[in-house]
């Protein structure tokens, strides 16, 4: 397949729609409610148990993205009541379904038989070892319900909005509707009437096209009718294939009874001493004395054990047969191989049993005449209530008649359950029909209350809505554990017509178990949570925020009831389509398919898209991928400017919730609190390593910015919040953060881009004068966050002095090298902060924040500087202990604007010790002289000019 992105960018996705553009950056205000916002550290930890699944789903979710783009981007005006271009896509979804099944049943259907006949025989599904495939055959299972599920979709939304392309419906596979211009009269053949009914009547034809599905999700179950009817067979003791031969135990003991007697005509059951000479094997039951096929009802005489399991496995194979939908031609033939031809007539009276799939009859004589079959139906009916009757021989009578209480002992599943209603509904309605529409083709009195038909064929009940059964289903003891199953919650909701309270109620749900999600770092640990949650009732969702399948399919449904405009509220977005979405771009992003976020993120409402953007999009930290995602963005009119506030406003957010933080600004700690002779010594690594993932998070958001264009101001702004944030931190904990900030996101470099993007005419030193003017607080603290680290660099290099330091030597030289390269950085990186640093502001608000800034920073640095200027003039030059006395006057200087920084901070002192520490060297190097080496060298002073 087409790698997606490459479609994304030559121009085949379009935009969904344009959102509002924001040029500033102002508040946003607080995001709806939606997953917690997770770092890339906890991202990370979630993985691992997140991969297999990626691995498994990769290509199905690009393909599912990629149908929707395509088809969604349809702007054709549609007719109304109508939705073909809609069912395209169902369409596309149930093949990418079909082709998965396709590809796991190469790979797993033996082992899934195996199972199945586990199944069947209740014995643990544990006994057989799964397969050495990455899928499983759960997955092949779980696509199978997928296929299932669009299948349903399809033919719900057939009915729904009924479509005139009767060719493009029976191409993909669906029913074609018959057509009202089918005229009939009272002598029309059967399967004609049927037709016309289905035409007539929107809920006969939405019953029937529920029915057809659940024969074809019974005929998909991965058993043959053989394996069905297996064990049976093997209890009836005669081998595979040896049908012909019938009641074979029973004959054989009848035939003994009539040599003992020397009997010439058949047995009759009131011959003398018949009952106890004619009895089974065990002498438990009398037998029958004729092998007519009414002979057990009609005698009230039973079979050989052996017999009656050969006679169950027959009614259950063809109770299957009439289960899975197959026509009166395969039965007949599966009957007439065994030659049991009688059985395949029993079934004749359905009229379903004569159509084709498009609703045509099945050949020459497939029809039954002009005479209705409804007396048949009835007598079928009445068979299936008798005592002595089999219960799979009662079920299938049962569903040729349209009589429930014999089907529902058979029942042995949800589906099944559905079916024996939906059944049951349809063919009471079929007969109403005919009494409504030609009475004259039914007997006289077969519909008489008080006749011998009058039984109810519901058993006393009622019909019901789908939406009332589907709820009633819920109450049955042996379904409610399969109907909490999401495909059958998913299911049932189609069925019922209930899909956008299903989306409400499970969304919000799913929104506090993604919530819940969000705040545990370890994936595994969330899921131990959530387990607890739902065992406590503390949470009741019935999907779980790690069934990605699920919430993929209810996601893309959703998409499909918006586009038609079924399920929304009155700002055109539903609150839980909304809450799915979230929940399957958060899977997206962690399995790694951030390209497909903007996507769906472009089917949210503005607000709800600019907050789930915000939320993943800190986890793209490669630049190429940035800028992918960038162009899929814009290109699905998602404002990203606004979409970066927002992330870099709840990163800083979540990270005071988690940090601490001092009301003003903390103090910089670099001094030690010991001395070396009557200087302080720096403190090493005083900037720290440690970058916490939340801070991670604002460093990677606030990176994004350096791909807009025409953004700088607004990036300078702020970058310079995020610098003033990380100094912040108490205890000096975001000076790590702040260091690593403005190694990858330079102020050059901003003035760079907006050199790219204005006339060349403008020079590098204009374009950084201009925006310096603008935006102080971002240049002012990289110059701070510079001189700090060249402050925590030199006092590395110093750790490197030699223990015994011999100037002349080559290790010698090149300390002195290395410490002099290392001063000159400091004393380059320190001069900035002397001279009107941090003194413009926009606002008085701003101006105090700034003085604070100023009195917590520069009396430390410049206190550590005054050690620097001394430290070196011991190993380098005297020229040091100069400057040092030169910051000393700039200090004391009337247009100073650092003295007020000690006064204010009270560290006015410690300067003035450490000019006198200055004085004191200078005073003592003048004593020495200048320029004797041996002296010099003694005391560790040098001359000005570095000899």
């Amino acid at each position: 397949m087409e790698d997606f992105s490459n479609l994304a960018l030559n121009g085949m996705i379009q935009p969904r729609r344009l959102l509002s553009s924001s040029t500033l950056i102002v508040p946003v205000g607080s995001p709806p409610t939606s997953p917690a916002w997770p770092t890339v550290g906890d991202v990370h930890r979630a993985l691992r148990p997140l991969q297999a699944e990626a691995d498994r789903v990769g290509k199905q979710v690009e393909q599912f993205a990629e149908t929707l783009d395509r088809l969604t981007n349809n702007t054709r005006v549609k007719p109304q009541n109508d939705c073909t271009h809609t069912l395209k896509l169902v369409d596309g979804y149930r093949k990418i379904a079909r082709s998965t099944v396709e590809y796991l049943q190469e790979i797993h259907a033996p082992e899934k038989q195996k199972r199945s006949s586990v199944r069947m025989e209740n014995k643990s599904r544990n006994s057989y070892r799964e397969s050495a495939h990455s899928t499983t055959t759960d997955d092949l299972e779980r696509w199978q319900q997928e296929e299932q599920t669009w299948h349903l979709l399809g033919l719900m939304l057939r009915t729904q909005y009924p479509s005139t392309d009767s060719q493009q419906a029976s191409s993909t596979g669906y029913l074609v509707r018959p057509s009202k211009e089918i005229e009939i009269n009272k002598y029309s053949p059967e399967s004609d009437v049927w037709s016309r009914f289905l035409a007539d009547d929107d809920q006969a034809w939405e019953r029937h096209s529920v029915v057809e599905w659940l024969k074809i999700c019974a005929n998909e179950s991965g058993q043959s009718i053989e394996e069905v009817i297996q064990e049976l067979e093997t209890d009836a003791d005669r081998g595979s294939g040896l049908w012909a031969h019938s009641w074979l135990y029973t004959k054989e003991a009848i035939k003994g009874q009539k040599r003992l007697r020397s009997w010439p005509q058949a047995l009759a059951p009131d011959s003398p001493g018949i009952d106890t000479s004619l009895r089974n094997a065990d002498r438990s039951e009398s037998l029958v004395t004729q092998l007519d096929p009414d002979a057990v009802t009609r005698q009230a005489r039973g079979l050989e054990h052996q017999d009656e399991n050969f006679e169950r496995a027959t009614w259950l194979a063809c109770w299957e047969m009439v289960r899975r939908g197959e026509d009166w031609n395969f039965i007949r033939a599966w009957y007439q191989e065994r030659v049991e031809n009688w059985r395949a007539v029993a079934v004749r009276g359905d009229p379903r049993l004569h159509l084709s799939h498009d609703g045509k009859a099945l050949g020459p004589g497939a029809t039954t005449g002009w005479q209705s079959r409804a007396l048949w139906r009835k007598v079928c009916a009445l068979a299936a209530q008798s005592d002595g009757t089999d219960k799979y021989e009662a079920a299938v009578y049962g569903a040729i008649s349209g009589y429930l209480p014999s089907m529902k002992k058979v029942c042995s599943s949800w589906n099944d359950y559905l079916f024996a209603h939906y059944n049951c509904y349809l063919l009471r309605a079929f007969d109403e029909y005919i009494v409504r529409s030609f009475p004259s083709r039914l007997p006289a009195g077969l519909y008489d209350k008080a006749g011998s038909f009058s039984f109810s064929m519901i058993g006393g009940g009622r019909v019901k809505s789908g939406n009332h059964l589907i709820s009633s289903m819920r109450d049955v003891n042996t379904w409610r554990e399969e109907g909490k199953t999401p495909f059958k919650l998913l299911q049932g909701s189609l069925i019922g017509r209930t899909f956008d309270g299903f989306v409400r109620n499970n969304g919000s749900m799913l929104s506090q178990a993604m919530n819940l999600m969000g705040r545990s770092r370890d994936y595994s640990k969330f899921l131990r949570t959530l387990e607890k949650a739902q065992s406590e009732g503390k949470l009741t969702t019935l999907i779980k925020p790690d069934n990605y399948q699920i919430i993929r399919i209810v996601t893309h449904i959703a998409l499909i009831y918006q586009g038609l405009d079924t399920y929304r509220s009155k700002d055109g977005y539903d609150a839980g389509t909304e809450n799915f979405l979230d929940a399957y771009i958060s899977f997206l992003s962690r399995a790694g398919k951030q390209q497909l976020l903007p996507l769906y993120a472009s089917f949210l409402s503005p607000e709800r898209a600019t907050s789930c953007m915000a939320r993943e999009i800190r986890l793209v930290v490669e630049h190429g991928e940035r800028q992918t995602m960038m162009r899929l963005m814009k290109q699905y009119g998602i404002d990203l400017p606004r979409v970066l506030n927002l992330q870099l406003q709840t990163s800083m957010k979540k990270s005071e919730d988690n940090e601490e933080k001092d009301p003003g600004y903390p103090t910089l700690s670099i001094l030690d609190s010991k001395k070396q002779g009557e200087m302080r010594t720096i403190k090493d690594g005083f900037m720290g390593v440690t970058i916490t993932d939340n801070q991670h998070d604002l460093i990677n958001g606030f990176e994004w910015y350096l791909l807009l264009d025409g953004y700088e101001e607004p990036t300078l702004a702020t970058g310079g919040l995020l610098y003033r944030y990380f100094f912040k931190l108490a205890g000096s904990k975001g000076l790590a953060a702040a260091k690593e900030m403005s190694k990858r996101v330079t102020f050059s470099n901003l003035c760079h881009r907006r050199r790219g993007s204005r006339s060349m005419k403008d020079g590098q030193a204009e374009i950084e004068q201009h925006l310096s003017k603008r935006s102080d607080s971002f240049l002012n603290l990289e110059q701070l966050v510079h001189a700090l680290s060249a402050l925590e660099a030199w006092q590395a290099e110093v750790n490197k002095k030699p223990r015994e330091l011999d100037m002349s030597s080559p290790v010698g030289k090149k300390w002195r090298d290395s410490l002099r390269k290392a001063s000159e950085s400091v004393e380059a990186h320190v001069q900035p902060l002397l001279h009107g640093w941090l003194q413009y502001s926009h606002d008085d608000s701003e101006a105090v924040e700034f003085e604070q800034i100023r009195e917590a920073c520069l009396p430390e640095v410049l206190l550590a500087y005054t050690a620097i200027l001394n430290y070196s003039a011991q190993y380098l030059s005297r020229s040091y202990l100069l400057k040092s006395m030169e910051l000393g006057a700039s200090i004391a200087a009337p247009d100073s604007d650092l003295a007020g920084c000690f006064m204010s901070s009270k560290r006015m002192p410690e300067m003035v010790d450490a000019l006198a520490v200055t004085s004191m060297n200078m005073l003592v190097a003048e004593e020495y002289g200048i320029g004797n080496k041996k002296t010099s060298a003694k005391m560790g002073l040098w001359s000005s000019n570095g000899s």
